[in-house]
């Protein structure tokens, strides 16, 4: 190999790393929430602007998530998931539609 050619192949593993490493950083923010027993957990959480969270349901019946004029999701069958990207700041209280004491807040800062 020429050292023309070990240039471009370390400028191109240099740029793979540092792609490699946003793309880590990037999953950092993303959140997950369980449904189970009737319950959302953790029951409270906090994020950053940007970052999805992800509700999965492990219970044995439907569930929604439903947070007034923000989000809505379909009829969550066990195994089944909803995702919502937090894109502006505030508190998002949210619900079950289905079982309204199953109750839960997002906090985006």
């Amino acid at each position: 190999m020429t050292f023309a050619s070990l240039r471009t192949l370390g400028i191109r593993c240099a740029v793979a790393a540092i792609m490699a490493s946003q793309m880590t950083a990037a999953r950092c923010e993303d959140s997950t929430i369980t449904i189970d027993n009737f319950t959302f957990t953790p029951a409270e959480l906090t994020v950053k602007v940007g970052t999805t969270v992800t509700w999965k349901n492990q219970d044995d019946i439907p569930h929604t998530v439903v947070s007034a004029g923000k989000f809505k999701s379909k009829a969550l069958d066990t195994d089944d998931s909803y995702s919502f990207t937090f894109t502006t700041a505030g508190d998002y209280k949210y619900f079950c539609s289905l079982h309204p004491h199953m109750t839960g807040m997002i906090k985006v800062e």
